[in-house]
């Protein structure tokens, strides 16, 4: 991708992509890919990828709707969230009402999580991350690996940011109590208790480490 693209803003390259430049709409794309696979990955164990490329089509096709009172980035992340709750009401039986505050990734999707894991404390956060109720997974994963603040969020989940800010408090005290739940044992616990912020963020970081290495392999 030439290097003046790579210096434009998202809505910079929004306006090209508009004005029918495809260069500036596949840099765009390019530059949120990640994180969109990273949405989908810790909640859907097979199909993410049809996910991705669902978002990045209704992106497309609803591209005139987008307001520029959000960033381009949280439009994107709320046509995934609502692609993401679409797909599971899709595969639940029509008389069967899903309560999102209620049931989890895990139960809607069973089977372990294909984000990169290295260390056992991450291993038992993204576990115990799929495990609490899917509403407080989003707002948690959306707060910490891609530290959005209250507002965005708000954006994304469509809801007051207070009710935001209550569901995050809430979500961390779910992520606790089933990390006390599922840990092997009261060392591994301790460990990650001792700074859950900084083991959230590390899976964040180690995804983007093993994305950047195979995107090198590749090349």
């Amino acid at each position: 991708m030439a290097p003046a693209y790579a210096q434009m803003t998202d809505l910079e390259l929004f306006d090209a992509w508009t004005d029918g430049d495809r260069a500036a709409a596949e840099e765009l794309f390019e530059r949120h890919f990640d994180a969109i696979d990273r949405f989908f990955r810790n909640k859907v164990v097979n199909g993410n990828d049809d996910l991705v490329q669902q978002t990045l089509t209704a992106c497309l096709e609803s591209r005139d709707r987008f307001r520029r009172d959000a960033s381009f980035r949280t439009y994107l992340f709320a046509i995934a969230n609502n692609i993401l709750r679409s797909y599971f009401r899709a595969r639940r039986r029509e008389s069967e009402r899903l309560e999102f505050t209620e049931i989890s990734a895990c139960d809607l999707a069973p089977g372990p999580s294909t984000l990169f894991r290295a260390r056992r404390e991450q291993q038992l956060l993204l576990e115990s991350l799929r495990q609490i109720p899917l509403d407080y997974q989003v707002v948690l994963e959306l707060y910490y690996w891609e530290e959005l603040p209250g507002s965005a969020i708000a954006e994304i989940v469509q809801l007051p940011e207070n009710t935001v800010r209550s569901r995050i408090r809430k979500g961390k005290q779910l992520l606790e109590k089933k990390m006390k739940a599922l840990a092997r044992n009261p060392e591994e616990l301790e460990s990650t208790l001792e700074d859950l912020e900084q083991w959230v963020r590390s899976i964040h970081a180690s995804g983007e480490s093993q994305d950047d290495s195979a995107r090198r392999v590749g090349e």
